[in-house]
């Protein structure tokens, strides 16, 4: 089934924050992975042991089936947090066709959308800003036809 989440970046303070909504919303995270636990892709510099803790992706149900979930920033890859960038809608379409559709339609003029991509979690994926400055984010776990 489609959902639709919050999506939260920090810098540095992701498993922090979480842990303080968990406990104001009366909830628990139900999943946290940490950036040294993902694997690393081809060119991927050396990671600082800082940033090998920070978050990759945390999870927390909080009203309503509504999750947030949330990420650290990784200074050494060039990454600013600032306000604007620290908050995206996050989309699972149930189809790779419908996740196309959206994505082209948010992502038009957008010069620094990233593309849909498979990636190691499982999810067709793509990150985009729409012509409003609102960011989007796809996760699709339909398989590829």
């Amino acid at each position: 089934m489609s959902s639709v989440g919050t999506y939260l970046n920090f810098d540095g303070q992701a498993e922090e924050a979480f842990e303080f909504y968990a406990k104001t919303f009366g909830t628990k995270i139900t999943s946290i992975t940490r950036i040294g636990e993902m694997p690393t892709g081809p060119g991927m510099p050396a990671l600082s042991d800082d940033e090998q803790k920070r978050i990759a992706n945390v999870q927390l149900p909080i009203v309503n089936g509504h999750v947030i979930m949330g990420s650290d920033i990784l200074p050494s890859m060039g990454h600013k947090l600032t306000i604007g960038n620290n908050i995206t809608i996050e989309v699972e379409p149930d189809t790779r066709a419908d996740t196309d559709r959206l994505y082209a339609a948010l992502s038009a003029g957008d010069k620094d959308a990233n593309g849909l991509n498979d990636m190691p979690w499982g999810a067709y994926w793509g990150v985009c800003l729409d012509r409003f400055g609102v960011r989007w984010m796809f996760n699709c776990y339909a398989p590829a036809s």
